[in-house]
């Protein structure tokens, strides 16, 4: 077909041919309506789901950071707890501390009474012990030398011991006094 079997054809380039702009306008139409029913829901779909998902997110990241916030609250109440009980056990060292050391102080106070009165006893016997054998030995002396001075021997036992004895207790009660033993010559 060409332009010249159009008789409604003008030649104007700016008026369109009706039976084209009608078909046009038909296929507009049905493109228009085929969008309306088809293509749009979908994008309305499409986009509120991306609108549910981008809010739900939002609302997901502000309750993760509720819940974040939360924790951490509960992190540091906790932290403070453990501080304190370090705090507690800390004291209670100290103090069991101090008590063994003030137990183990009373323990060698008593362990060095015990000791030092055990030295002072043991000091006591072998003064006793001495004082015995230089009674024993001043004894013997002192008969020896009685002896050569009377001539006699005095070295019978029982006598001897009797001597002995009375001497010197009357020596340790005072009776007598070692000045006069040296100078006199003679007990009592």
């Amino acid at each position: 077909m060409a332009v010249s079997d159009y008789p409604e054809y003008h030649a104007s380039p700016i008026v369109p041919y009706l039976p084209e702009l009608i078909v046009s306008v038909i296929f507009f139409l049905i493109f228009l309506l085929f969008f309306a029913k088809v293509i749009n829901p979908r994008l309305e779909k499409v986009y509120r789901e991306r609108t549910d998902a981008i809010e739900g997110g939002m609302q997901r990241a502000e309750q993760a950071e509720a819940e974040a916030a939360a924790a951490k609250k509960q992190y540091e109440d906790q932290l403070g707890e453990a501080r304190a009980e370090a705090a507690r056990i800390r004291e209670h060292a100290k103090e069991q501390g101090a008590q063994i050391i003030a137990e183990m102080r009373e323990q060698a106070n008593v362990e060095a009474a015990r000791i030092t009165e055990t030295a002072h006893k043991q000091i006591a016997a072998e003064r006793q012990q001495a004082m015995i054998s230089l009674r024993g030995e001043v004894g013997r002396l002192s008969t020896d030398l009685a002896s050569r001075i009377v001539g006699e021997s005095l070295h019978e036992e029982t006598r001897q011991r009797g001597i002995v004895d009375r001497f010197l207790t009357d020596l340790d009660s005072g009776a007598i006094s070692p000045e006069q033993v040296g100078s006199s010559g003679q007990a009592r």
